[in-house]
């Protein structure tokens, strides 16, 4: 099956009436897509009543793509809330247990950072991820393009399918090590992920400006894109391989039409999403 959405719930008002509340927009939201990417595990291990919520506001059927803890990637920046990694491993672990009772779990996602390059310590530490997720579906993004290189190129997807982790492909603007090239391998025998950032060249090398959030991700698809992509996906689909896309070019408002896009030129019709809203007037 082809699973798509969007990264977060929040940033997307054309999917919304113009009363939604903003506790009430996961629950909209569900009435569009099958899937959606929570982010906000990414900056806090989320309490267990927030996850509790979000199962409670979703369809029977609806799958959450839930982003590793930016300790664990090696994002976060100054002190640790934790006494170790493996107490902050733990909690992670123990704060996504009611999506995997409840069947909504797709995968924990780590997407490391463009500074984590292809060398011995960084595989060791890709490891060392993997034994502490246990048995727990993972998927694994790179942003430094050395593991895509010629050198690493085969012997990066080998590990993957090697170790047991799902690819999640980036579409991104090519702009130096900082960036990865779109490779759209299976290495998981069930699940590939797709994650649409954009080609905003120019917004995705201004790092250093304080608004650069607001312009990295600014970019609308054109229907030549969709087509393309559409392709791969189809391609990626063969034999029932679930293939899930997660559109991340919000900063303009594109991500949801750009969805809506891809499921119209793919034909999908989703059963079982939750009812609509009306918008009375």
């Amino acid at each position: 099956m082809i699973y798509i959405g969007l990264t977060g719930w929040g940033d997307h008002e054309t999917l919304y009436t113009a009363d939604t509340k903003p506790q009430e927009k996961l629950q909209d939201y569900s009435s569009h897509f099958p899937v959606v990417e929570l982010d906000a595990s990414f900056y806090a291990i989320q309490p267990k009543r927030n996850i509790e919520k979000w199962i409670k506001e979703t369809p029977e059927k609806f799958q959450f793509v839930v982003k590793a803890y930016q300790g664990m990637t090696g994002h976060q920046r100054g002190e640790s809330p934790f006494e170790s990694k493996q107490a902050m491993f733990e909690a992670f672990k123990e704060s996504i247990i009611p999506f995997q009772k409840t069947g909504k779990l797709a995968t924990v996602l780590f997407q490391f950072p463009p500074w984590f390059d292809c060398k011995k310590e960084h595989v060791q530490y890709i490891r060392y991820c993997k034994r502490q997720m246990g048995d727990i579906q993972v998927a694994l993004e790179f942003r430094h393009q050395s593991w895509y290189s010629d050198s690493f190129r085969e012997q990066t997807i080998a590990f993957m399918k090697d170790e047991g982790w799902m690819h999640s492909v980036a579409d991104e603007p090519q702009a130096g090590k900082g960036s990865v090239p779109f490779v759209p391998i299976t290495t998981h025998p069930d699940t590939t992920i797709i994650r649409l950032h954009g080609r905003n060249f120019h917004g995705w090398t201004r790092s250093g400006n304080e608004n650069w959030r607001e312009v990295r991700y600014l970019y609308d698809y054109n229907k030549e894109e969709l087509l393309t992509v559409a392709n791969e996906v189809t391609q990626l689909n063969q034999s029932n391989h679930d293939v899930i896309v997660l559109f991340n070019n919000n900063s303009g408002g594109h991500a949801a039409n750009n969805a809506k896009q891809l499921q119209e030129i793919l034909g999908i019709d989703y059963q079982g999403l939750a009812p609509k809203q009306l918008d009375l007037f």
